[in-house]
Protein backbone atom coordinates (compact mmCIF):
# COMPACT_ATOMS: atom_id res chain seq x y z
CA UNK A 1 0.00 0.00 0.00
CA UNK A 2 1.55 3.61 -0.92
CA UNK A 3 1.02 6.16 1.53
CA UNK A 4 -1.84 7.89 -0.26
CA UNK A 5 -3.88 4.95 0.24
CA UNK A 6 -2.79 4.97 3.89
CA UNK A 7 -4.43 8.18 4.01
CA UNK A 8 -8.55 8.19 4.22
CA UNK A 9 -10.56 10.73 2.04
CA UNK A 10 -14.23 11.89 2.22
CA UNK A 11 -15.85 14.78 0.02
CA UNK A 12 -18.96 16.85 1.69
CA UNK A 13 -21.70 18.12 -0.72
CA UNK A 14 -23.75 21.69 0.49
CA UNK A 15 -26.54 19.37 -1.03
CA UNK A 16 -28.20 16.19 -0.99
CA UNK A 17 -26.87 13.09 -4.21
CA UNK A 18 -23.54 14.88 -4.09
CA UNK A 19 -24.44 17.59 -5.60
CA UNK A 20 -23.33 21.77 -4.98
CA UNK A 21 -20.37 22.77 -3.60
CA UNK A 22 -18.15 20.44 -2.53
CA UNK A 23 -15.29 19.93 -0.10
CA UNK A 24 -12.46 17.34 0.06
CA UNK A 25 -10.67 16.26 3.31
CA UNK A 26 -8.19 14.08 3.67
CA UNK A 27 -7.62 15.09 7.61
CA UNK A 28 -9.22 16.25 10.81
CA UNK A 29 -11.30 19.51 10.19
CA UNK A 30 -12.68 21.64 13.30
CA UNK A 31 -14.84 23.89 11.58
CA UNK A 32 -15.83 23.23 8.05
CA UNK A 33 -18.13 26.47 7.95
CA UNK A 34 -15.35 28.35 6.45
CA UNK A 35 -15.40 26.07 3.79
CA UNK A 36 -19.18 25.57 2.62
CA UNK A 37 -22.45 27.07 4.86
CA UNK A 38 -23.79 23.48 4.80
CA UNK A 39 -23.29 19.58 4.23
CA UNK A 40 -26.28 17.15 3.10
CA UNK A 41 -23.79 14.21 1.55
CA UNK A 42 -20.75 13.01 1.82
CA UNK A 43 -18.52 10.05 -0.20
CA UNK A 44 -16.04 8.53 1.47
CA UNK A 45 -13.45 7.17 -0.92
CA UNK A 46 -10.96 5.46 1.49
CA UNK A 47 -10.73 5.09 5.19
CA UNK A 48 -13.06 6.15 7.81
CA UNK A 49 -13.80 9.39 9.77
CA UNK A 50 -16.17 10.37 12.50
CA UNK A 51 -18.38 12.94 11.95
CA UNK A 52 -20.30 15.79 14.37
CA UNK A 53 -23.04 18.04 14.09
CA UNK A 54 -21.24 20.73 16.06
CA UNK A 55 -17.44 22.26 15.42
CA UNK A 56 -15.00 21.03 16.97
CA UNK A 57 -15.60 17.62 17.34
CA UNK A 58 -18.44 18.47 19.65
CA UNK A 59 -22.16 17.28 19.51
CA UNK A 60 -23.72 13.97 18.60
CA UNK A 61 -20.98 11.87 16.63
CA UNK A 62 -21.36 9.62 13.51
CA UNK A 63 -18.99 6.90 12.32
CA UNK A 64 -18.71 7.09 8.18
CA UNK A 65 -16.79 4.32 6.59
CA UNK A 66 -16.11 3.74 2.98
CA UNK A 67 -19.34 4.30 1.25
CA UNK A 68 -22.04 6.92 -0.19
CA UNK A 69 -24.15 9.09 1.86
CA UNK A 70 -26.42 10.50 -0.40
CA UNK A 71 -28.95 11.89 1.71
CA UNK A 72 -27.00 10.81 5.29
CA UNK A 73 -29.26 13.57 7.50
CA UNK A 74 -32.45 11.07 7.14
CA UNK A 75 -30.16 7.55 6.98
CA UNK A 76 -28.65 8.59 10.27
CA UNK A 77 -31.27 10.52 12.05
CA UNK A 78 -29.33 13.32 12.23
CA UNK A 79 -30.85 16.66 12.85
CA UNK A 80 -28.52 18.95 11.68
CA UNK A 81 -25.72 19.35 9.22
CA UNK A 82 -21.86 17.78 9.96
CA UNK A 83 -19.92 20.99 11.16
CA UNK A 84 -16.52 18.96 11.83
CA UNK A 85 -14.85 15.64 11.51
CA UNK A 86 -11.99 13.57 12.35
CA UNK A 87 -9.92 11.03 10.13
CA UNK A 88 -10.06 7.73 12.37
CA UNK A 89 -6.24 6.02 11.76
CA UNK A 90 -5.81 2.67 10.86
CA UNK A 91 -4.53 0.68 13.37
CA UNK A 92 -3.20 -3.02 13.21
CA UNK A 93 -2.28 -4.51 15.87
CA UNK A 94 -3.57 -5.75 19.34
CA UNK A 95 -6.77 -3.99 20.69
CA UNK A 96 -7.00 -3.00 24.41
CA UNK A 97 -9.18 -1.05 26.29
CA UNK A 98 -10.14 -1.22 30.35
CA UNK A 99 -13.33 -0.04 31.23
CA UNK A 100 -14.69 1.09 34.73
CA UNK A 101 -18.19 1.18 36.36
CA UNK A 102 -17.25 4.53 37.66
CA UNK A 103 -15.92 7.87 37.13
CA UNK A 104 -12.00 8.24 37.84
CA UNK A 105 -11.64 4.30 37.04
CA UNK A 106 -13.53 3.44 39.90
CA UNK A 107 -15.57 0.17 40.99
CA UNK A 108 -15.56 -2.84 38.47
CA UNK A 109 -13.23 -2.81 35.84
CA UNK A 110 -12.89 -5.30 32.90
CA UNK A 111 -10.02 -5.14 30.09
CA UNK A 112 -11.67 -5.98 27.07
CA UNK A 113 -9.34 -7.06 23.52
CA UNK A 114 -12.54 -7.70 21.25
CA UNK A 115 -15.98 -6.41 21.01
CA UNK A 116 -18.97 -6.61 23.41
CA UNK A 117 -22.18 -6.59 22.33
CA UNK A 118 -23.36 -6.25 25.79
CA UNK A 119 -21.35 -5.27 29.25
CA UNK A 120 -24.65 -6.28 31.40
CA UNK A 121 -24.84 -9.90 29.93
CA UNK A 122 -20.78 -10.05 29.38
CA UNK A 123 -19.73 -8.69 32.71
CA UNK A 124 -22.71 -7.87 34.73
CA UNK A 125 -21.55 -4.34 34.52
CA UNK A 126 -24.64 -1.99 34.32
CA UNK A 127 -23.08 1.52 33.77
CA UNK A 128 -19.63 2.21 32.67
CA UNK A 129 -18.60 5.94 33.17
CA UNK A 130 -14.69 6.34 32.82
CA UNK A 131 -11.95 3.88 30.42
CA UNK A 132 -8.70 3.78 29.56
CA UNK A 133 -7.55 2.97 25.81
CA UNK A 134 -4.60 1.28 25.27
CA UNK A 135 -4.38 -0.09 21.98
CA UNK A 136 -6.78 0.76 19.00
CA UNK A 137 -9.81 2.56 18.08
CA UNK A 138 -13.01 1.89 19.66
CA UNK A 139 -16.59 2.91 19.39
CA UNK A 140 -19.15 3.11 21.99
CA UNK A 141 -22.84 2.89 21.84
CA UNK A 142 -25.26 3.81 24.42
CA UNK A 143 -27.47 0.75 23.72
CA UNK A 144 -26.81 -2.73 23.28
CA UNK A 145 -25.58 -4.42 20.13
CA UNK A 146 -24.24 -0.85 18.98
CA UNK A 147 -27.41 0.82 18.61
CA UNK A 148 -28.10 4.62 19.48
CA UNK A 149 -25.28 7.45 19.76
CA UNK A 150 -22.00 6.44 19.35
CA UNK A 151 -18.83 7.92 21.20
CA UNK A 152 -15.42 7.88 19.04
CA UNK A 153 -12.76 6.55 21.60
CA UNK A 154 -9.09 7.13 20.87
CA UNK A 155 -5.84 5.56 22.94
CA UNK A 156 -5.80 7.54 26.10
CA UNK A 157 -7.56 7.95 29.79
CA UNK A 158 -10.64 9.23 30.01
CA UNK A 159 -11.33 9.62 33.76
CA UNK A 160 -15.14 11.34 33.09
CA UNK A 161 -17.46 10.82 30.47
CA UNK A 162 -19.89 13.42 32.36
CA UNK A 163 -16.94 15.96 32.04
CA UNK A 164 -16.69 15.78 28.56
CA UNK A 165 -20.05 16.46 27.84
CA UNK A 166 -21.70 12.83 27.93
CA UNK A 167 -24.11 13.45 31.31
CA UNK A 168 -26.77 10.94 31.41
CA UNK A 169 -25.49 8.87 29.11
CA UNK A 170 -25.01 5.03 29.56
CA UNK A 171 -22.31 3.09 27.81
CA UNK A 172 -23.45 0.08 26.48
CA UNK A 173 -21.66 -1.73 24.01
CA UNK A 174 -18.08 -1.52 22.86
CA UNK A 175 -16.78 -2.17 19.00
CA UNK A 176 -13.32 -2.10 17.90
CA UNK A 177 -12.82 0.14 14.41
CA UNK A 178 -11.00 -2.50 12.25
CA UNK A 179 -9.27 -1.84 8.41
CA UNK A 180 -12.54 -2.60 7.06
CA UNK A 181 -14.83 -0.02 8.98
CA UNK A 182 -15.89 -1.96 12.07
Amino acid sequence: MTNMNMRGKIIFYEEKNFQGRHYECMSDCSDMSSYMSRCHSCRVESGCFMVYDRTNYMGSQYFMKRGEYADYMSMMGMRDCIRSCRMIPMHRGQFRMKIYERENFGGQSYEMMDDCDNIMDRYRMNDCQSCHVMDGHWLMYEQPNYRGRMMYMRPGEYRSFRDMGMSGMRWMSMRRIMDSGY
